[in-house]
């Protein structure tokens, strides 16, 4: 009997051995040492480009130019260590949007991921020529058909590829709180969901759309189950927290191996959405009514209420990122309690795939 192993993941002329996109974690969570170390193993790495640049001396005097910097950077020094595909996560909802999308397209990056809001005009910042491919986020089929409707009437250009993101996801989720556990939410109902919905734009485009399981997914058995609902790869975040080339601190990797299943809750966000995270006393803290006072150094987000935000999240994020856990908190994924132990990426990758070849 021949063992089972991965399908490559093929978007457009692009050929991904590893079918795996890792999600975008900001802040500061997957820069260039996590994307390359993924894409050495042959998936796609990806740099978040959400507060980027907060770790640049001049954020405060210099927002929007600290940021481009910061990201050029971080793609140059990804680019240093691999050969293999990288992708960049842009937030919709950045009010810098317009300017990250421009700055990774002039690096050429191979993709872009956006979501955190519907990326309705992103073709419009393509060039003539340009190999960048475009992947939006959604969490509906409906979505899916208004983007791609959208990008093929507007700019004759239908996504290169859809991610799928479900209520499990870690970080910002783009759900109403009472959907979250909703079951007609469910990533399992939405894959095949957006796979019927992305079909008759393939035929408009000429091309295959492939669509990427996104939230909560954490196995090879998990990858194993969204190719057979239709996805032709996944995006994966949490798992790749715990590696040793996550670029993340210590002590926040810890915060993942040291929590309950228990510890996992939804938060409400600064930013006006739902976000789930790991309980600590910063987040118990705020639940009680705490406010810690702060300077805006730039409406970062466009929903943002900086004016009566009980704290600045980007803040909060920079100091989780940088171990200093008692003034911030880690974004995490429903299934971040199950890691057990930091290992290498290649580690990794190595027990997706005997999870993958293991799975019934």
């Amino acid at each position: 009997m021949t063992e089972r192993s991965f399908r490559p993941l093929q978007i457009g002329d692009l050929t991904v051995p590893l079918p795996i996109i890792q999600g975008g974690m900001g802040v500061g969570i997957s820069l260039s040492s996590l994307a390359s170390a993924i894409s050495e193993q042959g998936g796609i790495g990806t740099i978040a480009t959400v507060g980027i640049g907060m770790f640049e001396p001049d954020v405060y005097s210099n927002f929007i130019e600290a940021n481009i910097r910061a990201l050029k950077e971080e793609i140059c020094k990804a680019r240093a260590m691999t050969k293999g595909p990288l992708a960049v996560n842009i937030m919709v909802a950045m009010t810098n949007y317009a300017d990250m999308v421009k700055a990774a397209i002039e690096e050429e990056i191979d993709l872009i991921i956006s979501g955190a809001g519907l990326p309705l005009d992103m073709p419009k910042y393509l060039s003539p020529g340009c190999r960048t491919k475009l992947v939006p986020i959604v969490s509906s089929g409906r979505a899916a058909t208004i983007l791609c409707k959208r990008w093929l009437d507007r700019y004759d250009h239908a996504p290169d590829a859809v991610v799928v993101e479900g209520p499990l996801a870690g970080g910002h989720l783009g759900f109403k709180p009472e959907e979250i556990a909703d079951p007609t939410r469910a990533l399992e109902l939405l894959i095949p969901e957006v796979v019927a919905a992305v079909k008759p734009f393939e035929e408009r485009a000429g091309r295959p759309i492939p669509v990427v399981a996104a939230g909560g997914i954490y196995s090879g058995a998990d990858i194993l189950k969204f190719e057979r609902l239709g996805a032709s790869g996944v995006q994966m975040a949490t798992r790749f927290v715990t590696t040793r080339e996550c670029d993340a601190s210590e002590a926040f990797k810890q915060s993942y191996i040291t929590a309950g299943q228990e510890d996992i809750c939804i938060i409400k966000s600064p930013v006006g959405l739902p976000g789930r995270a790991i309980r600590n006393s910063f987040i118990e803290a705020v639940e009680a009514g705490a406010k810690t006072p702060f300077t805006c150094p730039y409406h970062c987000i466009i929903t943002c209420d900086y004016k009566t935000a009980p704290y600045c999240i980007a803040l909060a994020l920079v100091n989780a990122q940088r171990g200093t856990l008692n003034a911030g908190f880690a974004f995490a994924g429903a299934n971040a309690y199950r890691a057990e132990e930091i290992l290498t990426v290649k580690q990794t990758v190595d027990a997706l795939r005997a999870e993958y070849a293991a799975a019934e």
